[in-house]
């Protein structure tokens, strides 16, 4: 099929609409959740903490058969002990799991020569086997610096946002390169750290504007058009959207810069793929700069030296069903490794009439506002795969091609050139093109966490691992707004090494016709995420337990069915234990029991409840 193929990125047209000159006006910062970027430098070696840091505890171990090694009384007789040799206030606190004995320094050891004549006398001691400070460990994620970053809602913000930062302790995304393949690269500052080559694809004089022919420089040439009907005769004159540049920099502009935005996946690569001009794009060249991307064989080419592991794109127009062509060279990118993302399109329609999006195996994306609904002209459907940011930077029933709500936006890297290439600046920009990059990045983020992951297995983490829309999604939105932060911990593994922990509520709470109750537990002290096997135990006095339906709700408010109802189950009470994979939830929080009574004619109590970690 040789038909053009269009830029998904700010109207609900065929054709691009550019987001006006408007600069974002912010909501409150984002949250300080993580800790300062500052690195904390080293104390001297003996003491091996970091500087300005107090110490107020230090560990010792005791040699083997010696009485501290196994008697607190012994360990709390010698802290006195060193207490008194010391002059400082010295308190045996506690053992350790793992046979030492922490000691409490007192309020008055608070500089490093008074830690080092503690740490003498305990070495001097012929029972010690070590001494060491309790030191401080501290998040290896922190608030990014990026000057807009607090505009970046959609990273952050808990009801429109995808939950990026909670993501970054674990990965940014190095070693992976996510192919663009859009209009091409319109050289920015805030993205050049993070650029790889990529490939011109254009095969078209009259679309390339760089003399015609493919080559290999994928500099964005501009995709302007100066009259009506010159697209077609529905086309409308615009100038140049820098298209691809916008979604480049929202997978891995340059973080922690002190300058512009922050990138999902601000440790991958980005390579450019030029195959947008004016008016569009042949599918014939997109199925080739598909090939090239993920590693394949295009006739003519040499191989690419840094194949994508994953591909965006952020393109697409009406076809009823996926062409040949692109399914083709979709299959192959995924039989090579990668992760291929599609935006589902901006016509308010089913996406099953638009291409690639109705392509199979590739990961279709629908666009959420910032309250977490449905973009207004977002497609939908039961192709869509998942949802992800993508802005509004005008309401509905604002006038096509005004940005009346810039900060409600996308705020990315972009180009100030009407037609050509100008001053690099940053612009927010509405559409599916702009949900599409947020899985991309996160897609990388997955890869370079765990690289085993093959493309099945990360589309099918990030649907799984989805929270549901806060707001409303007429039509279908996949499986919900994608988490960053959950999808990564499940890669990654959970679990706790705090086996065997249990909770329990064993307060009554009455179960009526037609009702729905709760009850909750609160966890703490649990180390990182649930187990994959979590424990639920439940006792309900209940005259028909066939009415109930049963739920456990993590912290995050992700519910996990533990029963269902079913009318012929005439049995009393339920007295069960159920087993929840829970590895994606973080442990500590308010879990909570979920009860309903789904018929009319018995009643009934919860007697108690139990979670086992």
């Amino acid at each position: 099929m040789a038909a053009s193929a269009t830029i998904v990125g700010v109207a609900a047209t065929s054709s691009v609409a550019l987001a006006a000159e408007a600069t974002p006006q912010p909501r409150p910062a984002a949250p300080a959740a993580t800790a300062t970027a500052t690195p904390h430098p080293a104390a001297p070696a003996a003491i091996a903490t970091p500087a300005g840091a107090p110490v107020d505890k230090v560990i010792v171990t005791y040699k083997s058969r010696t009485a501290e090694a196994t008697s607190n009384d012994a360990a709390r007789g010698d802290a006195t002990e060193k207490a008194a040799e010391t002059g400082e206030k010295l308190t045996f606190e506690r053992r350790l799991a793992g046979g030492g004995a922490l000691v409490d320094l007192g309020p008055a050891t608070t500089d490093q020569r008074s830690l080092g004549e503690v740490m003498s006398a305990f070495r001097a001691d012929p029972a010690v086997a070590s001494v060491e400070p309790d030191i401080r460990a501290y998040p290896l994620a922190v608030t990014p610096d990026d000057t807009e970053y607090a505009k970046q809602w959609d990273l952050f913000e808990p009801t429109g946002g995808m939950n990026v930062p909670a993501a970054w302790d674990k990965t940014t995304g190095s070693g992976v390169t996510v192919a663009v393949i859009d209009t091409g690269y319109a050289a920015h500052s805030d993205l050049a750290g993070n650029i790889v080559p990529g490939y011109d694809f254009i095969s078209s004089s009259a679309t390339s504007r760089d003399g015609g022919g493919r080559d290999n420089d994928p500099k964005d040439e501009g995709d302007w058009t100066a009259t009506d009907g010159e697209c077609g005769t529905d086309s409308k004159a615009s100038g140049s959207s820098w298209h691809g540049t916008h979604v480049a920099g929202t997978i891995a502009a340059v973080t922690r810069n002190a300058k512009g935005v922050a990138g999902i996946a601000y440790g991958a690569k980005v390579q450019p793929v030029r195959v947008l001009g004016k008016c569009g794009g042949a599918s014939s060249d997109i199925a080739d700069a598909i090939t090239w991307a993920s590693g394949g064989s295009v006739p003519g080419l040499a191989a690419n030296p840094t194949p994508a592991r994953v591909i965006n794109l952020s393109l697409g127009g009406p076809s009823s069903s996926c062409p040949s062509v692109y399914r083709s060279a979709i299959d192959g990118a995924v039989s090579r490794g990668t992760t291929v993302v599609v935006a589902a399109g901006n016509s308010n329609a089913d996406a099953s009439g638009f291409s690639p999006a109705n392509c199979p195996n590739v990961v279709t994306v629908a666009s959420t506002n910032r309250d977490g609904a449905r973009s207004f002209y977002s497609n939908f459907g039961s192709i869509v795969d998942v949802a992800a940011p993508g802005g509004e930077t005008r309401r509905a029933t604002d006038t096509p091609g005004t940005v009346t709500t810039p900060q409600n936006g996308i705020l990315s890297t972009l180009n100030s050139g009407a037609t050509t290439q100008a001053a690099e600046n940053y612009k927010p920009y509405q559409g599916t093109s702009m949900a599409a990059p947020h899985i991309a990045g996160l897609a990388a983020l997955l890869k370079s966490a765990k690289n085993s992951l093959t493309p099945a297995q990360i589309e099918s983490a990030i649907k799984e691992n989805a929270r549901p829309l806060p707001g409303v999604c007429s039509g279908g939105c996949g499986t919900g707004i994608a988490d960053a932060a959950k999808t990564v911990a499940a890669v990654t593994g959970g679990g706790t090494p705090n086996p065997g922990t249990a909770f329990s509520n064993t307060a009554d709470v009455t179960i009526a016709d037609n009702a729905t109750v709760t009850s909750p537990i609160t966890v703490s002290g649990i180390s990182g995420n649930a187990p994959a096997a979590l424990k639920v135990d439940v006792d309900i006095k209940h005259s028909y337990r066939g009415d109930l339906v049963l739920d456990l709700v993590a912290p995050d408010g992700t519910a996990y069915r533990l029963k269902n109802s079913a009318s012929g189950d005439s049995a009393d009470n339920v007295l069960a234990s159920y087993s929840v994979n829970a590895s994606s939830e973080a442990a500590n929080g308010t879990w909570k029991l979920r009860v309903q009574d789904v018929a009319a004619g018995d009643t009934g109590y919860l007697d108690s409840w139990g979670l086992t970690f």
